[in-house]
């Protein structure tokens, strides 16, 4: 067992109930406390701790670290130093915070190691060099084709052989708490009538689960299904907001291209795959059979229980879904052997996503074009009004946590209000 993950740990730091982050979590992330330079940091329950202060005061010392690691503007470098030093940390972490451990005298010089995270701004935490968007939950693409194609016949042919994706845009992937411009662009919305241009009318949000390359592979050399999550350093929830006006009109023949670059939400801390290692469960069998390159075996899907709201300009909140990321058809080792095997080489950085997350029940589904339907089973809310989609005003905010041995881990939020653009 990871030392880190074990649950009899407690932690002389507060941890409120039902905390996302309990002393075995200690997910990695970027934080800037006032009028000082960005730093890496980790988190226990409503504290973001110092890693650089941590390392200046010694507590890493028997470990061989590059000196300047921890101040740095990303978890880039400290990414590519590769699992096994992220578990070291790990570990040195559980143990300096752990009420039952004096070996160090941490505890006595905790308000130079803590922070309220009310007195930092939590940062983006990963340059990002790709990201690639995946299409892998079987319901979500279910969904799409009974309303765009077939409904008897509602996946592509090679939906089933395939974890399709496709290339985004990472300059615009964002940290949790950024207002989302309402994106502009071509849309027609009169198939009789020429295109117009204007502001996006059916704003959506994608409900899934990023995934960060902390490995890389040369160039020409496939990443095997069986090394695949080697690659990962961790995962953060992840809103791939849509424009489905502007993608409807412009994604044949080529994709997605506008409706999807404006901007994508993630959870600034990222959670080790180790630190949810106890909420791994089997995914959905397979048929027919994949091919060898992509044979998976042992326990692939993570148990992530996933919730999406939806909060007015007004204060009224609506749980829009309940879903899991247990219900990917195909999962990450799949996708990471898939991007991989024409020799694609994957970076310290690069981002994958999951895709849109939907589960079987309308209650799970992932977006509002499955919840409402295309439009047609507009949202009750509570003071009376409607949602079909996104308007501006409303604050979208995905969660996200596993059960592990009884302990929550989870990621805290992705949020994202949604502004006008203001042209000049």
């Amino acid at each position: 067992m990871i030392k880190a993950n074990n649950t009899d740990r407690k932690s002389w730091i507060h941890i409120p109930a039902n905390s996302d982050f309990p002393l075995q979590n200690i997910p990695f992330g970027v934080i800037q406390p006032l009028n000082q330079a960005p730093r890496l940091a980790t988190r226990i329950g409503d504290f973001a701790i110092d890693l650089l202060k941590v390392s200046e005061l010694g507590f890493f010392a028997d470990f061989d670290l590059p000196k300047a690691i921890f101040s740095q503007a990303y978890l880039n470098d400290f990414m590519a130093l590769g699992r096994a030093t992220t578990r070291k940390i790990r570990d040195r972490i559980a143990d300096l915070f752990d009420d039952a451990i004096n070996k160090w005298n941490s505890r006595e010089m905790k308000d130079e190691l803590l922070f309220p995270l009310g007195e930092v701004e939590v940062l983006m935490p990963i340059k990002v060099g790709d990201y690639t968007d995946f299409y892998s939950s079987i319901e979500h693409a279910t969904n799409l084709g009974k309303m765009f194609r077939d409904p008897a016949n509602a996946l592509l042919p090679n939906w089933r052989h395939i974890p399709v994706g496709y290339h985004g845009r990472a300059s615009s992937i964002i940290a949790s708490g950024q207002e989302i411009q309402r994106p502009y662009g071509q849309m027609r919305p009169d198939p009789e009538k020429p295109p117009v241009y204007g502001p996006c009318r059916l704003l959506d949000f994608e409900l899934e689960v990023g995934f960060v390359i902390g490995k890389e592979n040369e160039l020409g050399h496939p990443i095997s299904v069986q090394e695949s999550e080697d690659h990962v350093f961790g995962l953060c929830l992840f809103n791939d907001w849509s424009a489905r006006d502007i993608q409807k009109w412009e994604y044949v023949p080529l994709g997605p291209f506008l409706g999807k670059n404006f901007a994508s939400t993630i959870s600034p801390w990222i959670v080790t795959l180790d630190a949810l290692e106890a909420c791994r469960v089997q995914g959905p069998v397979q048929d027919p059979e994949v091919l060898p390159y992509l044979r998976s075996e042992g326990k692939k899907n993570f148990d992530i229980h996933l919730e999406v709201i939806l909060t007015t300009e007004s204060g009224v909140e609506h749980v829009l879904s309940e879903s899991n990321f247990k219900y990917m058809y195909w999962n990450m080792a799949q996708q990471i052997a898939h991007h991989s095997v024409n020799g694609c080489n994957l970076r310290v950085g690069d981002m994958g996503a999951s895709g849109t997350i939907s589960g079987p029940e309308p209650g799970s589904y992932g977006s509002m074009l499955e919840i409402c339907w295309q439009g047609t089973k507009p949202v009750e809310l509570a003071d009376g009004s409607q949602r079909k989609f996104l308007q501006n005003g409303d604050t979208l905010t995905l969660k996200g946590y596993g059960i592990s041995n009884g302990i929550r881990i989870g990621f805290g939020e992705a949020s994202g209000k949604i502004v006008d653009r203001i042209l000049a």
